[in-house]
C-alpha cells in the first residue's frame, strides 16, 4: 500500500488549538455502514448498550519539554524516552548547534550532559540535579509537550498543563496524551454507569512516535516505536467476563485499542500484558478482540489514519473524514471524536 493512498487535505481553521469546555459538549460522528450520525460526545450512553464495557487509558503526561541554555544559545528540549533513572533519548531544536559533551542548563540544580548524537535530531542526555532526584528536576522546570499543531504564540497557557490530560490520569509516563480520553467528564461516566454501561483501565505510555506521519512511500516500510503497556488481571478478567456475556469492548483511544489487540489471543481472550508493544494496525489487519472504537480525527498519512482505515474500511473513513471536513467537525488532540463500527458490521 503506498502512503499516499492515505493522504488529505484539512484546512488549517479545523485544527483544534483548544478543547470544548466543558469536555463533553465536543460533537460526535457516529460511523456506521451505511449511515452517518452528527451527534454530541454526551450522546454516548444511548449509543451503547448495558453491559457495554469502555476500556480507557490511565497513563499520565509528564511535562517533558525543556527550555535550556547551551551557553548563549536558547535549546528546546522535548524528553521522548527513559533508558535509565538518569538518562533519556530527547529531540532538541536546533540540534545541530550541539555537540557531545556539550551541557544545557535548564536551571539552578538542573543542567544535562549530550552523550551522543543521533539521526533525525535525536539526543541522549545525562540529567544532573542536586533535587533528590531527576524526576522531581523535570517536574519543575517543564511544560507539558503539547504536539507542534497546537500553537500558542506567547508560550504556553497555565490551563495546558490541565487541559492536555484526562481527568483519570494516572500512571506517569506518557510524552504524549491518550487524547480520545479528553472527551470524559465526571457527569459523563456518571451517564454511562446509570445505562449500564461498564468502564475500566489500562495503561499505555504514549510515546513520541504515535502521532508522527509515515515518512516511507510504502505503508508496509514503516516501524513503530515500542511503547511500554500494563493490562492487568482484574481487567482481563473483565474484558474476558463481558464477551462471554454478550456485552461489546469500547476501545477509548488507539492507544488502548493496540494495547487490548497487543494482550489477546486470536480467539479474542485476554490475558494479562506487562511488556513493549510495536504494533502496527493497517487495513488487512484481523481484529482479535475490540468491537467498537471511540477515538478523535486523525492526521493524514499518520499510523492512525492507517489504523481507523483498518478498523471501519479505507472507502468508508475517507467518507465520514470528507463529511467531517464539509461540516467543519475540529480535528486532532484538542479536536471532536467519533464512535466506528467494526468494517465487517452488518
Amino acid at each position: 500500500m503506498r502512503t499516499d493512498d492515505f493522504d488529505f487535505h484539512l484546512p488549517d481553521k479545523l485544527i483544534a488549538q483548544f478543547p470544548a469546555m466543558p469536555r463533553d459538549s465536543s460533537r460526535l460522528l457516529e460511523v456506521k455502514p451505511g449511515h452517518l450520525h452528527d451527534r454530541k460526545c454526551r450522546d454516548l450512553p444511548a449509543l451503547l448498550k448495558r453491559g457495554d464495557l469502555l476500556v480507557l487509558n490511565n497513563t499520565k503526561v509528564i511535562p517533558t519539554r525543556l527550555h535550556g541554555l547551551r551557553g548563549a544559545v536558547r535549546i528546546e528540549v522535548t524528553l521522548h524516552t527513559k533508558l535509565s533513572r538518569d538518562r533519556w533519548l530527547a529531540f532538541a531544536r536546533p540540534g545541530r548547534r550541539l555537540k557531545i559533551g556539550d551541557n544545557i542548563q535548564f536551571g539552578d540544580q538542573f543542567s544535562a550532559d549530550v552523550l551522543e548524537k543521533r539521526k533525525g535530531g535525536e539526543i541522549l542526555l545525562q540529567i544532573i540535579t542536586s533535587l533528590s532526584n531527576s524526576m522531581q528536576a523535570i517536574y519543575d522546570q517543564g511544560e507539558v509537550p503539547l504536539p507542534p499543531y497546537i500553537r500558542r504564540r506567547d508560550g504556553q497557557l497555565k490551563s495546558d498543563s490541565a487541559s492536555y490530560q484526562t481527568i483519570y490520569a494516572k500512571e506517569e509516563g506518557a510524552v504524549a496524551a491518550p487524547t480520545a480520553g479528553f472527551h470524559f467528564t465526571e457527569d459523563l461516566f456518571n451517564a454511562l454507569a446509570k445505562a449500564g454501561i461498564n468502564r475500566t483501565f489500562l495503561t499505555l505510555h504514549v510515546g513520541a512516535g504515535t502521532f508522527l506521519p509515515i515518512k516511507s512511500e510504502n505503508v508496509e516500510d514503516h516501524r513503530m516505536q515500542g511503547e511500554t503497556g500494563i493490562l492487568n488481571q482484574d481487567t482481563a478478567e473483565l474484558i474476558n467476563s463481558t464477551r462471554n456475556a454478550g456485552g461489546r469492548v469500547i476501545a477509548v483511544g488507539s492507544t488502548s485499542l493496540r494495547l487490548l489487540e497487543s494482550a489477546a489471543a486470536p480467539d479474542g481472550t485476554v490475558s494479562c500484558f506487562d511488556d513493549q508493544t510495536d504494533l502496527f494496525i493497517s487495513p488487512g489487519y484481523r481484529f482479535k478482540i475490540v468491537d467498537l472504537f471511540f477515538t478523535n480525527f486523525h492526521l493524514p498519512r499518520s499510523t492512525l489514519f492507517l489504523l481507523v482505515s483498518a478498523f471501519s474500511g479505507t472507502e468508508r473513513i475517507k467518507s465520514a473524514y470528507t463529511h467531517a471536513i464539509e461540516n467543519e467537525y475540529r480535528f486532532f488532540s484538542y479536536g471532536d471524536c467519533c464512535l466506528l463500527h467494526p468494517n465487517d458490521a452488518t
